[in-house]
């Protein structure tokens, strides 16, 4: 039987920050392997690390040092453009809030990263309407972010992220701006999303209502990524 292949792989990744002579390792040797259609949290307290590693599992920042390995390319070296590429081709982003373009609909919302990527609009409308369909949007395709509530401002931000076919998806706090209640059905909707997608999902959260639905869950804890153990 064939082993699968993870589809991101960390290895030995460092961030450090230098002030003057004084040096705060963020990220000391951080090793994960996270594979197709699989649900990781990522827990651990502010201050912890957990957003720079997104940002540096994103390619949004250069570690110090290591490696990332994102569906067997290896982005170490990757010049400006290539990482861009990476980025468009492989990874979606859900952040705390939303930052949809307001002036724009649900629909458009989700077309235009599409379409900068090259897809035609017919084939860009045709996916958004079907995403934002599966997270129970398909009464809210023209409305505008101002004319939503957060908990569907942020499900269009799912499906905006999920909108390119990414082979990751890197969500921070998908859904701390949100109430408990609102919390668990846009989670549930991402969930449902991501495994009918086979999408990966690594979900930084401080909710811990939400890590019993998750394949499992590391905790970032002194530089390092350790497995969560509950107290």
């Amino acid at each position: 039987m064939t082993k699968m292949k993870p589809i991101l792989s960390v290895r030995n990744l460092k961030k450090y920050y230098s002030m003057g002579s004084k040096v705060t390792k963020v990220l000391d040797g951080v090793e994960i392997d996270i594979y197709p259609g699989e649900v990781v949290g990522l827990v651990g307290p502010s201050g912890s690390g957990k957003s720079t590693l997104l940002h540096s599992l994103g390619l949004l920042e250069k570690p110090t040092s290591g490696e990332i390995i994102i569906d067997g390319i290896n982005c170490k070296q990757l010049g400006c453009k290539k990482r861009t590429l990476v980025r468009r081709n492989s990874i979606g982003v859900v952040y705390q809030f939303h930052h949809l373009l307001k002036e724009f609909s649900a629909l458009d919302n989700v077309i235009i990263p599409q379409m900068i990527s090259g897809k035609s609009i017919e084939e860009s409308s045709v996916e958004a309407m079907r995403l934002l369909e599966i997270l129970g949007l398909k009464n809210r395709f023209y409305h505008m972010p101002g004319e939503l509530s957060g908990g569907e401002q942020q499900r269009v931000a799912i499906a905006r992220a999920m909108s390119n076919k990414p082979k990751i998806l890197l969500t921070d706090e998908p859904t701390g701006n949100l109430d408990p209640e609102t919390s668990l059905i846009v989670f549930d909707r991402l969930l449902a999303l991501s495994r009918n997608e086979k999408i990966a999902v690594l979900v930084a959260t401080h909710n811990m209502n939400l890590i019993n639905q998750m394949n499992r869950v590391l905790t970032v804890h002194q530089g390092k990524v350790i497995p969560f153990v509950s107290i």
